[in-house]
């Protein structure tokens, strides 16, 4: 159960995601040791050979994961347990350590099935996650709420000082600490019992916000009759636009699936307002149409209970909960910084504005700009006022080039790092490239999943994560 802050040894998925749940079962959930065929034809169940340990997932099935999380959980609570009922005085060793040691199968195979579930999920995933991230939640409160355990941290914790630890070690106990006292474990045990059952059914809400979101985001895509809708489109984006349909099984339309984004890259070439329009909508509206996939009742009760687990661990609001160990630390702080930028960024706006509905008056428009016209006209300004077309310089941002003459030499110059290129890494998706990273001595440092693509069974975002931590 290694600390988040530690360097990573194997880098994952860009874009990626995140593990959506804790760790698993409740203090008082058994789970069995698999059957010994099981372990035998699963690969989480022997460190993978590969270089840095990355996943096999030439061997990995959809079927091994659960088994493996399951294995995992029973194995990381057998080791907390010995730890924390071992009658040696506490020490950093024989409790940080240990820790730090504990559940590493558990921590192989949550960090890959967190990030395949977030960058190439399917409906078996998203099954052992709705089955499984209520057990990572409960194995995760059976750690940091376990008071026998706590008090062996908070003994080392109380001792650092005086103890020969050096500035890692003592970043590492305050950590641990810090996240224990964060989790519950001053709390009575009414309290903690709480805490645990808010933990429970928030892990059900971040899934069942997840898989929505997924569906209403693939559902959810502008689909036309006919090819004039989309015009302002590039032939190549016209034709992709047709293949998207045929995959669907709708031949003869036309489909534009929506990015995670509010605006849709699209919108900043439609010529027809309808079809800006409709876009638009599409993508606000993706969880909020009363249907399946609507959110709303989600995200309310996620609020109702984060606002109770906040005060249950003594802070007046979530807010103030999650920022105390980030940047800003208050709310307050994060209020101000987007306060201030208030004032520059609504004249600005304003001005922009103007200029657009200036253009548009000038071409006879008869309409008041709307959200929907917004990067469409944007883009028009541009080339007006600045002679700037964006669909000129797209070409020079063509992804291979931008990877390697962009991202790969910023890295080179700044950090000395080079970038190999290895096909013979298993990968999760044929989309994914993979690298490995070399330090300026030319040592090998990482290997890299370069994921760009989108897929409709993709969580959208700029976000990353790790397979493999460095020990």
């Amino acid at each position: 159960m290694k600390q988040n802050y530690r360097h990573r040894l194997a880098l994952a998925l860009l874009p990626a995601a995140t593990l959506a749940a804790a760790c698993a079962p409740t203090a008082t959930t058994t789970s069995t040791a698999p059957a010994p065929a099981a372990i035998g034809s699963n690969p989480f169940f022997v460190e993978s050979t590969l270089p840095y340990h990355a996943p096999r997932f030439d061997l990995i099935r959809n079927e091994d994961y659960q088994v493996a999380l399951e294995e995992g959980m029973r194995q990381q609570l057998a080791e907390i347990d010995a730890i924390a009922k071992q009658t040696a005085p506490p020490t950093f060793e024989n409790t940080i350590v240990a820790m730090e040691k504990a559940g590493a199968l558990l921590t192989r195979v949550s960090k890959t099935f967190g990030g395949v579930f977030g960058a190439n999920t399917n409906d078996t995933l998203q099954k052992i996650q709705e089955i499984e991230a209520p057990k990572l939640a409960a194995t995760n409160d059976a750690i940091y709420l376990n008071d026998q355990l706590y008090q062996r941290v908070k003994s080392v914790y109380d001792r650092r000082q005086s103890s020969d630890l050096n500035p890692e070690q003592l970043a590492l106990i305050e950590r641990y600490n810090r996240d224990f006292v964060r989790a519950g474990a001053q709390l009575s045990e009414a309290d903690k019992t709480r805490i645990k059952a808010i933990n429970q059914e928030q892990s059900k809400l971040s899934t069942d916000f997840t898989n929505k979101l997924l569906a209403g985001t693939k559902v959810g895509a502008l689909v036309v009759d006919n090819p004039s809708q989309l015009a302002g489109l590039t032939d190549d984006e016209i034709k992709t636009a047709a293949e998207a349909a045929k995959q669907r099984g709708l031949t003869g339309k036309w489909v534009v699936p929506l990015r995670n984004t509010t605006q849709q890259p699209s919108q900043a070439e439609l010529t027809n307002r309808a079809t800006r329009q409709k876009l638009f909508e599409l993508s606000t509206l993706r969880t909020a149409r009363g249907d399946s996939n609507d959110t709303k009742s989600t995200i309310r009760r996620m609020a109702e209970l984060r606002a109770e687990k906040a005060k249950l661990l003594g802070y007046p609001n979530w807010a103030a909960y999650v920022l105390q160990t980030q940047g800003a630390k208050t709310p307050e702080n994060a209020i101000k910084l987007l306060t201030d930028l208030v004032p520059p960024a609504t004249a600005r706006a304003r001005t922009e504005a103007a200029d657009m509905q200036k253009l548009i008056d000038s071409q006879n428009g008869g309409f008041k700009l709307q959200p929907w016209d917004w990067q469409y006209y944007a883009e028009q300004v541009r080339k007006a006022k600045y002679d700037l077309d964006e669909s000129q310089i797209m070409p020079y941002f063509e992804l291979n080039n931008v990877l390697q003459n962009g991202v790969f030499f910023a890295a080179n110059r700044l950090y000395g790092l080079t970038f190999k290129e290895r096909h013979d890494i298993p990968v999760y998706s044929p989309d994914v490239r993979t690298f490995e990273v070399l330090d300026a001595n030319g040592q090998p440092l990482a290997l890299f999943y370069f994921d760009y693509f989108k897929r409709d069974n993709k969580q959208g975002g700029a976000w990353m994560d790790q397979f493999v931590d460095q020990s």
